[in-house]
């Protein structure tokens, strides 16, 4: 039955359906948890032996060996930026948002892990270091680095605007994927994938629950650190939005550099070993 409004009526035992407490769908109590006075350790005496400016409304790559740390620094002004990760030996092998948004929940922070897709699961990178965890949730349940957003896009720009724009994330992270293998914009675009969204503040507003944007608590020095886990790849996007407080996808915004730094530590965390792929036999059900 519907009512004269449409809407379907609310049965007898609304409320207490509505009530049902929830359960966390991937709790992860069995996963032993990173060592963080370990990583910590291992920064003493630590070498800085890479960097790269990324420009601001575009990409760049960059490279990460297993036991390595990198940094993603705001340098000048507020600013946000989209990452992209691959395992640095098959580029198939790449970060998995979703599967980490299940895991950690929809923001990262210090002691969140980045994990890869199907069928390799494992551990990529480790957050070591977040200097803007003082944030936490704000009264519009707004927070920072988000796995929630997918990345701006000249697709979903084209769609709702009816306009050609190509220093979206995407575009951006596509172009540095292509220039770093040398191969055709079209061979790689496959492999950009959903990001974790560093330093931008997002949320889903209460009532229409529409994924939002807000201007980012960024400064410049804050950073955020990780330990690569495994060989790593990575492409870096300073978002066209600038510190996201108005739009993206446009060259309105004040928009700034990122810089990625990487270090060397003397010596690997004690304990530390690189995660091997999961070990699913893969036979899904088949003898």
């Amino acid at each position: 039955m519907k009512l004269e409004n449409g809407e379907t009526p609310r049965p007898l035992d609304a409320d207490a359906r509505r009530t049902v407490a929830p359960v966390i769908c991937y709790p992860v109590d069995s996963l032993a948890p990173p060592d963080l006075s370990a990583y910590r350790a291992a920064r003493d005496g630590w070498q800085k032996v890479d960097e790269v400016i990324v420009p601001p409304r575009d990409a760049r790559s960059f490279t990460v060996p297993a036991g390595h740390f990198f940094r993603i620094v705001s340098v000048e002004g507020p600013q946000v930026g989209d990452l992209n990760l691959w395992s640095l030996n098959d580029i198939n092998e790449r970060f998995f948002s979703g599967k980490t948004r299940a895991l950690h929940g929809t923001h990262l922070s210090t002691g969140d892990r980045l994990w890869s897709c199907l069928p390799y699961l494992r551990p990529m990178a480790t957050i070591t270091q977040d200097t803007l965890d003082w944030y936490g949730f704000d009264e519009y349940g707004g927070s920072v680095h988000d796995v929630i957003g997918t990345r701006c896009d000249p697709y979903t720009h084209r769609l709702l605007s009816g306009h050609d724009y190509h220093y979206c994330c995407h575009s951006n992270l596509t172009r540095a994927l292509a220039h770093r293998l040398n191969r055709p914009l079209a061979a790689v675009e496959p492999a950009v994938h959903d990001v974790l969204n560093v330093f931008m503040c997002t949320g889903f507003t209460r009532d229409t629950g529409q994924y939002f944007m807000k201007a980012s608590p960024v400064r410049p020095g804050d950073f955020l650190e990780f330990f690569a886990e495994i060989d790593l790849l990575g492409a870096l996007s300073a978002c066209p939005g600038g510190d996201c407080s108005s739009e993206h996808s446009s060259d309105a915004a004040a928009c700034y550099p990122l810089l990625v730094e990487v270090y060397k530590p003397k010596a690997a965390p004690i304990g530390w070993v690189s995660p091997a792929r999961n070990g699913y036999d893969g036979s899904h059900g088949e003898s």
